[in-house]
């Protein structure tokens, strides 16, 4: 079912019109000869290669997993069928989020590659934000799509026999499981050999971290909780390099991390990566540019997602609750709509508590755990980039500690800005 029959190797430049032209709907979208198609290989992320094809007619792109990880190499082995899980979520949340998802044109069991609509003019999310760009839908598209992903997929909308079916054919995605379970929530915590930190301007900061038993304790919860709430299918790693985007459109890529787990991680992926883009804004100024004014559209963008997410989350509620989950003909009486709504607020918080505890594991983990992000890693000035990372430290372990000063998103912003001013005072 996941595997073919024939052998795997690995694609190239030079083998892939080779390959692409026996398939007739992908031909048919390059057009033209294969002499004439032009591949570039334009992976940049720490599994994968990806190439671009351009033909006369049209493009695509072609995404292959490898038998490691990429970033590592050969010494870290790694499963190539990840793409089987990759395809999969797309077809299963397509029906629901529409163009949100790039369109699937192919999916190959032998060589676990999958052959998808190009993206462009699209960019990744993460450059732009690094950038300075401002992208006006993006907080909207992506709460959207968080909300309308999770909640078609989870018991609310669903009998409970589909979800199940569900979670027994994404649960065997248990390599990916691993790299989340050790590098978010065991290795940042200990002195693991694949971590990595600014040096040694964090050194005191790192074994500070690793010796609070209160922020290991939270964050090994979170991780419990990651392995034992099965709410709905989820992306299971939606940061900003997982975004492309446009001033008008926002397209969610690389979903082989996916499996049924608590939407909060998801909800915490993203919004971690506002907050680690908003701590590195710092880093790159410019000039008369300090980035002052764009720190604050990040906040602005911090606020919509949540907003965004929790109102049409609610509506679909409304609108679509046709799970056997809070169940319509369990509260179908008179007066019951207003012990349905106590429920309702009661998950929305129990939604917004994990989104801030699963990006505070999310925040850790990539300055002090193995794989970074370039919003901090591309920041030259080693002094400088470690001020950028001790604040977001800070963040991360007060969310992660004193979780009950948050009841909304504007408390959580209160105390970044105040953090901040007391760091330049």
């Amino acid at each position: 079912m996941i595997q073919g029959d024939g052998p795997y190797r690995v694609l190239g430049a030079d083998t892939l019109p080779a390959y692409l032209v026996t398939l007739e709907q992908v031909r048919a979208l390059l057009g033209g000869p294969p002499a004439e198609w032009r591949v570039r290989e334009v992976g940049d992320g720490n599994l994968n290669l990806v190439f671009i094809i351009e033909g006369r007619a049209g493009a695509v792109c072609v995404k292959q997993a490898l038998p490691y990880v990429r970033v590592a190499g050969p010494g870290w082995p790694m499963s190539p069928q990840r793409a089987y899980f990759e395809q999969a979520y797309f077809h299963s949340v397509a029906p629901y989020v529409g163009a949100a998802v790039p369109k699937i044109h192919h999916y190959d069991p032998q060589l676990q590659c999958i052959v998808m609509e190009r993206l462009s003019p699209h960019v990744i999310l993460r450059q732009g934000l690094i950038a300075g760009q401002h992208y006006p839908r993006v907080a909207v598209d992506i709460g959207e799509y968080v909300a309308r992903a999770c909640f078609f997929t989870s018991d609310l909308a669903r009998p409970f026999e589909q979800k199940m079916d569900g979670i027994a054919l994404f649960a065997r995605n248990q390599p990916l499981l691993r790299i989340t379970v050790d590098l978010i929530f065991a290795e940042p915590y200990f002195a693991a050999e694949r971590n990595r930190h600014t040096s040694p301007h964090l050194d005191e900061a790192a074994r500070t971290l690793r010796l609070d038993g209160a922020i290991k304790s939270a964050a090994a919860g979170f991780g419990h909780k990651f392995l034992n709430c099965p709410q709905a299918l989820i992306h299971g790693d939606l940061h900003s390099g997982s975004v492309m985007v446009t001033a008008t459109d926002s397209r969610v890529i690389d979903p082989e991390f996916a499996f049924y787990g608590p939407i909060g991680f998801d909800l915490g992926a993203f919004f971690a990566n506002l907050l680690l883009s908003w701590y590195s804004q710092p880093g790159h100024a410019r000039g008369v540019d300090d980035r002052g004014a764009y720190r604050d559209w990040i906040l602005e963008q911090a606020r919509i997602f949540w907003a965004t997410f929790h109102h049409r989350f609610v509506a679909l509620w409304i609108e679509s609750g046709e799970g056997d989950a809070f169940s319509r003909r369990m509260f179908g009486e008179r007066g019951d709509e207003m012990a349905l709504a106590r429920v309702r607020a009661d998950f929305m918080h129990t939604l917004f508590t994990d989104m801030l505890g699963f990006a505070a594991c999310k925040m850790i983990r990539r300055i002090l755990g193995f794989a970074h992000v370039l919003d901090l890693d591309g920041i030259a000035d080693a002094g400088m980039r470690a001020s950028c990372e001790s604040a977001a430290l800070a963040m991360a372990a007060a969310l992660l500690k004193t979780p009950g000063q948050f009841r909304s998103i504007d408390d959580v912003i209160d105390a970044m800005q105040d953090t901040a001013a007391r760091r330049t005072e």
